[in-house]
């Protein structure tokens, strides 16, 4: 439990902007929002760094603002990772019960946790979230395993593997702005610890987080992360879809996006012709709205079937019962809860941050959702971690390293 009120920093490095958030977490686990700085992303492609130098003019301004905002110092912040490297998977560990008497011990338990970490770990990963599941006891489910009598124990765990090197790089651009890394998180993870309650990923929720270079996505249910991902298609897609489409600048056509766009087909469309400007004299180009929201339409439906076809096969469209969450950028897309809610056939709405205070147009914004929600991950690990930790007492945390 935490004595006196204490700091923690989020920071996402997205494939559109930097956001910084800072949380002061209360004696007794409550978190508010105190700060939150942000900036135009530069270096970031598909959710992953591609120049260092301007990612770190870019974190060096959010982490300024924020700073100027919540009127502190930040040196340590627990840092969002996404990307196509990411990989997300069910493991299960096995440890036989070695003692004679066959009674499970605590050590017996983290052990077949561990040994679940390193199932299908690529050479060249490391483990950056894991999440216990279930248990089993000789084939048996057990809650609680520790005192139990049996062979062996095995942990069902959800891992999720990242690239070291990619993971190193972004490590590497926030630390040489003497800012150091708690922990990389799942953008992910990040973003539905920010907008469910505990009831909703008790009774089953999905929440979709629609950015701009990465779609990720994360599914709860009977309160444990049961299966999560990312696809490597977001906003920027949408608007590349629309340059091609269109014959139009990446500019101009981000532009109509964000003004013209609909994830479905406007009636006012059908036939609506858009004007826009032109250099030199030319005369105005003509630009069919239809057409243009035909795109997006297109693009957005692949995306969201392909999450749901992801999904399936982990019992998510049928367990789901409080439905689907939307945040990210492309959660503000005009349509886009009722294309989604014709793909996943469930209850769709736009999430908001849950159970933390803070300023109420920040925690309304759904592209705020994975930055506040790496300051609720960082509040739940160092309030589970006690000041003096032994090596057993650090991998019994919910969300161990």
């Amino acid at each position: 439990m935490f004595s006196r009120p204490h700091i923690i920093v989020g920071l996402e490095i997205g494939t559109s902007k930097v956001c910084v958030a800072v949380g002061e977490v209360g004696a007794h686990g409550e978190v508010t929002v105190v700060g939150l700085g942000q900036a135009r992303s530069r270096g970031v492609r598909k959710g992953e760094i591609t120049d260092a130098t301007r990612a770190s003019d870019d974190v060096r301004q959010a982490i300024a603002e924020a700073e100027e905002m919540a009127n502190v110092e930040i040196q340590s912040a627990y840092l969002a990772v996404t990307g196509t490297h990411i990989r997300c998977q069910n493991s299960k560990g096995v440890q036989p019960i070695p003692s004679v008497d066959r009674t499970i011990t605590q050590d017996d338990v983290q052990d077949a946790i561990h040994n679940a970490k390193l199932v299908g770990c690529p050479h060249g990963f490391e483990v950056v979230d894991s999440v216990r599941q279930d248990f089993l006891v000789d084939e048996r489910p057990c809650d609680n395993p520790i005192g139990a009598v049996g062979a062996r124990v095995e942990a069902c765990v959800h891992v999720i593997h990242g690239h070291s090197n990619r993971i190193a790089t972004a490590r590497r651009v926030v630390e040489n702005l003497e800012v150091s890394v708690a922990k990389p998180v799942f953008s992910g993870l990040a973003s539905a610890l920010a907008v469910l309650t505990a009831e909703q990923k008790d009774m089953g929720a999905i929440v979709l987080d629609l950015g701009g270079g990465t779609t990720n996505y994360a599914f709860f249910h009977g309160s444990v992360l049961r299966h999560s991902g990312v696809l490597a298609v977001g906003g920027d897609h949408l608007t590349n879809d629309l340059a091609n489409g269109l014959k139009l600048p990446m500019p101009q056509a981000e532009e109509l996006k964000l003004k013209l766009g609909h994830a479905l087909l406007d009636p006012a469309a059908l036939g609506a012709i858009h004007s826009i400007p032109r250099d030199n004299g030319l005369p105005p180009r003509a630009i069919n709205v239809e057409h243009l929201q035909r795109i997006m339409h297109l693009r957005l439906e692949e995306t969201l079937r392909i999450v749901a076809t992801e999904l399936a096969p982990h019992g998510a469209l049928v367990s789901a019962g409080v439905g689907v969450f939307l945040c990210g950028g492309g959660a503000r897309v005009p349509g886009i809860e009722e294309l989604a809610g014709q793909i996943f056939q469930l209850p769709i709405g736009r999430a908001h941050v849950q159970n933390i205070s803070g300023p109420a147009d920040v925690l309304a914004n759904p592209e705020f959702a994975t930055a506040i929600g790496l300051v609720r991950y960082g509040a739940m690990r160092e309030r589970r971690a006690p000041r003096r930790r032994s090596l057993t007492s650090k991998l019994t945390s919910l969300l161990s390293r």
